[in-house]
């Protein structure tokens, strides 16, 4: 059991059993029929009462409204929507009263197959082709690649990386990876901690970072990391716009020191009509659809599910959120 999980279940017991009903659960600010579903398949009890110990909350962005029914309720858990929930994070919603859970690593496939589409578009020059209104022949720079004997830098070893390096091994890649610390990921020939990032980016023909946005990684790929990329490698980024200085990422569009650039997240987000990033024919925008909510559905109701039963029964809860680090 984690450090996280003893801190946070101060009474140490199960979730209260109420006429063999178990556990009030709240579901907010929608209560949306399949988490009704999934608490009682669960072993809870829904309410809609001040009785709730634990909290779902659907609304990926509402933290003012979170906080809120935090203070008025006062549960012992509560479950966020998705993995990426640095917002609840900085403006302090998420504190160390209670249990906090997110998705974190159930919507990693998902993501993952958006991931390596961007990568198969990048090395095909499906931005080049897709637009294309007749038949052309060559002159398009840098032309068409297998990813057969390329190179992935995945950056992050959470629920995306995870899922990526399967989907990738069987194209004949070699994977090389970065995380906080350092951990191996399972398939990828290297994995180094973060500070040593700068001689994978120069072996890596295609560097997609998927790892979480902190005050450590917001900014990371500034001018000097991408000045350490490969002339014709990718940037691919399916994680957070943030982590990217968009300025920086410009500059090296427009010298032409990377690639291209292949971005389902950016800062700004949404990116405004207008801005330099959508005239460049080496970019490739997506509008933060790698991973959308009828996607999300199924899988967070089964998680849904599944830490409902672990509360009731006095269990170590899946996606413990750890308020220091931030995810």
């Amino acid at each position: 059991m984690s450090k996280l999980w003893e801190r946070a279940d101060r009474s140490g017991d199960r979730a209260t059993s109420v006429n063999g009903q178990g556990p009030a659960v709240m579901v907010a600010p929608r209560s949306d029929a399949p988490f009704r579903e999934a608490i009682e398949e669960g072993g809870g009890r829904y309410t809609k009462g001040k009785d709730a110990e634990a909290i779902i909350w659907t609304d990926p962005h509402d933290f003012k409204a979170l906080a809120k029914l935090v203070r008025k309720v006062n549960p012992r858990w509560v479950q966020l929507p998705f993995a990426g929930i640095e917002l609840f994070i900085r403006e302090k919603v998420v504190d160390k009263d209670r249990v906090w859970t997110c998705a974190k690593g159930v919507y990693g496939p998902a993501t993952a197959e958006h991931a390596l589409a961007l990568v198969l578009a990048a090395a095909r020059r499906l931005n080049d082709h897709i637009g294309a209104m007749g038949w052309r022949y060559g002159g398009f720079g840098t032309p068409e690649r297998r990813l057969k004997d390329s190179t992935v830098l995945v950056i992050g070893t959470g629920g995306i990386g995870k899922a990526l390096v399967p989907m990738l091994r069987p194209l004949g890649v070699r994977v090389l990876a970065a995380n906080r610390t350092g951990q191996a990921l399972e398939g990828a020939e290297v994995t180094e901690p973060v500070e040593n990032l700068v001689h994978l980016l120069t072996e890596a023909d295609y560097v997609v970072l998927a790892c979480a946005l902190t005050p450590e990684t917001t900014g990371m790929f500034d001018r000097s990391m991408l000045d350490y990329m490969k002339e014709d490698a990718w940037l691919v980024n399916v994680a957070r716009g943030k982590l990217v200085v968009t300025d920086h990422l410009v500059k090296a569009l427009k010298q032409g020191t990377i690639g291209g650039a292949a971005l389902d997240v950016t800062d700004p987000e949404p990116l405004p009509i207008g801005h330099p990033l959508w005239s460049f024919e080496n970019v490739i925008i997506t509008p933060h659809v790698a991973n959308t909510w009828d996607m999300a559905l199924p899988e967070l109701r089964e998680l849904v599910r599944r830490n409902v039963e672990h509360f009731a029964g006095g269990e170590e809860l899946e996606g413990i959120v750890d308020p220091d680090l931030g995810y």
